[in-house]
């Protein structure tokens, strides 16, 4: 049943991701829909569901692939403008185009899947510093790429959104720590 919901809720999360970027009017959702961090928690937050950890790296690779097909399906659809008309040309040129995010996501999804593990049975701190800061230091990577934001007010959310995200798990992991001392008394 994990697995079906992380096909959903994958393929829900690719095509949105794809359908943002393509509303012309709202300018700044194009650059929201640019983020990688929402594709690095999501493997994490699957990850984070099972107790095995071959489970967790499966499921976050799952998570990702149907991100992808997802992704990939809503570019090519009528509502991106695209008529195949039986030629499997674009869907090949798609995928020559998007290699690089292809290899990304089959190197990152089960190392973030792993980590969502981690972070669910040990609170792991290297778990929650490479999440949070995957979602911090974005802005930072993207700007020493010599992709500086258009708007700045989706890098300061997502700053926000990452201080937020150290800070929940700074609280938990805290919090989980003091429990597991006071149950070993």
């Amino acid at each position: 049943m994990a697995y079906l919901v992380a096909v959903l809720v994958g393929a829900a999360f690719g095509s949105t991701d794809q359908y943002l970027g393509s509303i012309s009017h709202i300018p700044w959702l194009g650059e929201v829909s640019l983020l990688s961090a929402p594709w690095l928690v999501l493997p994490f937050v699957f990850g984070c569901t099972q107790v095995r950890p071959r489970r967790a790296v499966l499921i976050g690779c799952v998570a990702t692939a149907a991100a992808l097909v997802g992704y990939f399906i809503m570019t090519l659809t009528p509502l991106e403008g695209v008529h195949l008309n039986g030629s499997i040309g674009p869907v090949l040129a798609l995928l020559r185009s998007e290699a690089k995010v292809i290899v990304g996501g089959t190197i990152t999804a089960p190392i973030f899947g792993y980590l969502g593990y981690r972070w669910r049975t040990t609170r792991a701190w290297l778990s929650a510093s490479l999440v949070a800061g995957t979602i911090c230091l974005e802005p930072l990577a993207a700007a020493a790429v010599g992709r500086p934001p258009q708007f700045s007010a989706v890098w300061i959310a997502e700053l926000c959104i990452g201080f937020v995200t150290a800070a929940y798990f700074g609280f938990a992991g805290w919090r989980y720590r003091n429990l597991s001392r006071s149950h070993v008394i």
